[in-house]
This record gives structure tokens, C-alpha cells and sequence, in this order.
């Protein structure tokens, strides 16, 4: 095939995706906003909301996993035509959404005990403590936008969830400036304050989409509330069925670089908030791949519903060939900058001088990053989530930590050993991934030409 088979699609596959990169970075933005502004307080303030973090993001990452699960199936009743099917597939979801958020509450505050015995600095443990709390709660509103959110994508309807974002951020930078430092009458909270920042723009960030969908015609038909006699267990087992192995693909990922996190609070403050900025640096470009993996998601998810697999891969292939160009650059950018980026969370030289060498080794690793979250969300989009679960649980856990745990500690290389980790972690998952979606597409091909 032609290059030009594939870059022909770079414009409908981007502007499927830049909405979702933007509405996730407008999430990551939140907890960066954080660190930048809380890293203004000192190192040690910093680090307390890099372990602060550490529980919520594991949460985080099952309850985002079991969201995505909406929107292939969404994407494929909208490839059928069928919008009475979507309606139902979208408030089941949302359903199980919220049941999840306050699932994910509950757990926290019953997990907040872990923090004392991490092994972390005393001094860095009592500051995340209120901190953690409050942005604990903050999980319920995230799990309900999300269940609007991964049903709006579905739909290729990705531009809304983007403005709630942009709204959210201005809301958090504005709170965090008077909570965190007081201003006015609002009195210097710190790290609670931008806790609390965080709590209330989620909350605004779910009454934005509320509101927009209940507005906006084409969601009319999916917003019509289901009776109890149309809640079926069937569906709420189907979402699951796709959910929880997309939950516990997130959960293998984001459990290692929380790994990293702790891994580095046992070298001391300086070492764990270095990590944190490179952890942050390096989470802003994965939204980029998060949103081309969406695009694939829903595109992929569109031609299963067609059933034309030759056209599905094409356009596969055209997301992958997508994000190889933009992590490329991201790639030389985050080596040629690696000694300029540290600087806007904190002026300790210790620090940036860790986080500078970090930031050489998450320069390299984009490219296995944004490739396997993009085919990721292709496989997602057939429906394959229990082999790639496995998948990541390897490359992750059974190749990937051992790596950390060496290079980190037994051959006391510190924080660089453990990225070094990661990187490994990240290419064997890339590569694993890529011949299973190749093995799959190739199949669905052959099946069909042989029974035509």
C-alpha cells in the first residue's frame, strides 16, 4: 500500500482525537496546575502530593478503564444505526460509572492506612494525609462525567467533554490561587487548598456536560431515562465483560509507575518529587497518544459494526503511523529541553538535576508509549481486551518491575535505574501488543473472504 492509503485519514483521525486530547490533558492539567503551584510551597509539599496521588491514581485508572468500555460499544450501535440500542448501552454504563465512583471513594478511605507504612518520609506522610482525603472524594464527579464522556465519544461527538475541561482548568487555576495561597478573604490552605481546587471543578465539570446534553438534539434519544422494567442484566454484564479487562490493562500501567513513585520516596524527598516531574512531564504527552487511541477506538469500532475489516485495519495502521510521528517529536523535545522543563515546578537544583536525567529516559520512551496506547484502543475497538490484559500484565509486572527493582536498587543506579524500568516495561507492551492486533485484523480478513 501507498504511505498516502495511511496519511490520507491523519486529518479525520485527528479530528476525532484532538478534543480528546485536549479534554485529557484538561485532566491531567488539574493535578499538574497542583504540582506546579503546591511546588512553589517547597519540594517536600510537592512530594506529599506525588504520594497523595499514588492510591488515587491506581483508583483512578480502574474506573477510567471500566468507563472506555462504553464507547466501543457505543461506536458500533452507531456503525449499525441502531440509537435505541445506544441508549441503553449508555445508561447502563452510567449507571455502573457512578456505582463505581462510590466504590472508588470507599475503597481510598479505607486504603488511607497504606500511606504510613510505605516507607516514606515522615514529614512528606502528614502532609499528603488531608490532601489525599479530600481528592479522594473528588473520584465520584470524575466517574460520572466519565460515563457521559466515553457515551458522547462513542457517538464521535468529542468536542463537548473538551469545553467541560477547559472550563474545569479555569475553575482549578483560580481556586488554587486563593485557596492554596490566600487571597482576599479565603485564607492559605496549601495542599488542602488545592484539594479542594480539584473537588470543586470536577463537580462543575460534571453539570457542564449534564447540561450541554440535555440541550443539544442529537442527544435527545439517549437521554430519555430508562424505566427499572429496562434495566437488563445482560448489558450491565456485557459493559463489564469489556470493562473490567480494559480496567485492569490501566490498572498494570498506572500500578508501575505508581511503583516508581514509591520506589523513589524510599531515596528520600528530593529523589520522589524529581520523579514526580518526570512522571507529570511525561503523563501530559500520553493524553496526546490517549486521545489518537481513542480516535482508533471509535473508528475501529465503526468498520467492526460495518464489518469491513480491510478498511479497519487501513485505518488502524493510520493511527499508528499518526502517533509515531507525533511522539517522535515529543521525543526531541523532551531531550533537547531536559534541562529548562524541571524549572517550572521547583528552583532546588537537587531536584532538577535528578528530574533532568529522568527526563532523557521518558524522552526515549515515547515512542513504545504512544504506540501502545494506540493499538490499545484499536484492539478496544474489536472488542479484544482479555489477551491484551495479559499482555500488559507481563510486559509490566513480570518483565518490567523486576527491571525496576534491579537497575534501581540492586545496582543503586536510583531513580534513572527505575525509568530504565519503565522503558522496558513500555517497548515489551508496544511490541506484544502490535502482533497481536496484526495476528487479529489478518484474521478477520481471511474469515471473511473465505466464507464469500
Amino acid at each position: 500500500m501507498k504511505l498516502k492509503n495511511y496519511t490520507s485519514e491523519f486529518t479525520k483521525n485527528l479530528k476525532l482525537a484532538t478534543p480528546i486530547m485536549m479534554g485529557s490533558l484538561g485532566h491531567l492539567l488539574v493535578g499538574l496546575i497542583d504540582d506546579i503551584m503546591v511546588g512553589q510551597l517547597g519540594p517536600v509539599e510537592l512530594a506529599a502530593t506525588s504520594l497523595g496521588n499514588s492510591l488515587v491514581f491506581i483508583a483512578l485508572s480502574i474506573g477510567l478503564g471500566f468507563s472506555f468500555a462504553i464507547t466501543p460499544l457505543i461506536a458500533e450501535s452507531d456503525g449499525e444505526g441502531d440509537a435505541e440500542k445506544g441508549r441503553r448501552i449508555f445508561q447502563h454504563g452510567l449507571i455502573l460509572s457512578t456505582i463505581l465512583g462510590v466504590v472508588m471513594v470507599v475503597m481510598l478511605f479505607l486504603l488511607k492506612p497504606i500511606l504510613y507504612h510505605l516507607d516514606q518520609p515522615e514529614e512528606v506522610v502528614l502532609l499528603a494525609m488531608p490532601y489525599y482525603e479530600i481528592v479522594a472524594l473528588s473520584m465520584l464527579p470524575l466517574m460520572i462525567f466519565q460515563g457521559f464522556k466515553q457515551f458522547a465519544d462513542g457517538l464521535s461527538e468529542t468536542k463537548y467533554s473538551m469545553y467541560a475541561t477547559i472550563i474545569t482548568n479555569i475553575v482549578n487555576v483560580v481556586l488554587n490561587f486563593v485557596l492554596i495561597y490566600g487571597f482576599w478573604i479565603f485564607p492559605k490552605l496549601g495542599l488542602v487548598g488545592a484539594a479542594l481546587g480539584t473537588l470543586i471543578s470536577r463537580i462543575v465539570m460534571v453539570v457542564f456536560l449534564y447540561l450541554v446534553m440535555k440541550k443539544k438534539k442529537k442527544f435527545a434519544v439517549y437521554m430519555n431515562r430508562l424505566k427499572f422494567g429496562e434495566l437488563k442484566s445482560s448489558i450491565f454484564l456485557k459493559i463489564t465483560k469489556l470493562g473490567l479487562p480494559t480496567a485492569l490493562q490501566m490498572l498494570f500501567e498506572v500500578g508501575l509507575f505508581t511503583a516508581s513513585v514509591l520506589l523513589a520516596g524510599t531515596l528520600g524527598a528530593f529523589p520522589q518529587a524529581a520523579n514526580q516531574i518526570a512522571i507529570k512531564m511525561s503523563s501530559t504527552t500520553f493524553m496526546i497518544a490517549v486521545g489518537i487511541g481513542a480516535a482508533a477506538t471509535i473508528r475501529v469500532g465503526n468498520q467492526k459494526g460495518l464489518g469491513d475489516y480491510l478498511e479497519l485495519r487501513r485505518i488502524a495502521f493510520s493511527n499508528f503511523l499518526l502517533i509515531l510521528i507525533i511522539m517522535s517529536v515529543f521525543t526531541v523535545g523532551f531531550i533537547l529541553l531536559k534541562d529548562i522543563l524541571p524549572w517550572m515546578f521547583t528552583d532546588n537544583l537537587e531536584v532538577i538535576g535528578i528530574a533532568s536525567s529522568l527526563l532523557v529516559i521518558a524522552g526515549i520512551f515515547q515512542l513504545s508509549d504512544g504506540m501502545q496506547a494506540v493499538i490499545l484502543g484499536a484492539l478496544r475497538g474489536l472488542q479484544d481486551v482479555n489477551v491484551p490484559s495479559i499482555i500488559t500484565f507481563i510486559a509490566y509486572w513480570i518483565i518490567g518491575f523486576p527491571v525496576c527493582i534491579y537497575f534501581g536498587s540492586i545496582a543503586d543506579l536510583g531513580t534513572f535505574g527505575i525509568w530504565i524500568g519503565l522503558l522496558t516495561a513500555l517497548t515489551s507492551s508496544a511490541i506484544m501488543l502490535f502482533l497481536r492486533f496484526n495476528y487479529l485484523s489478518k484474521k478477520l480478513i481471511r474469515e471473511k473472504y473465505e466464507l464469500t
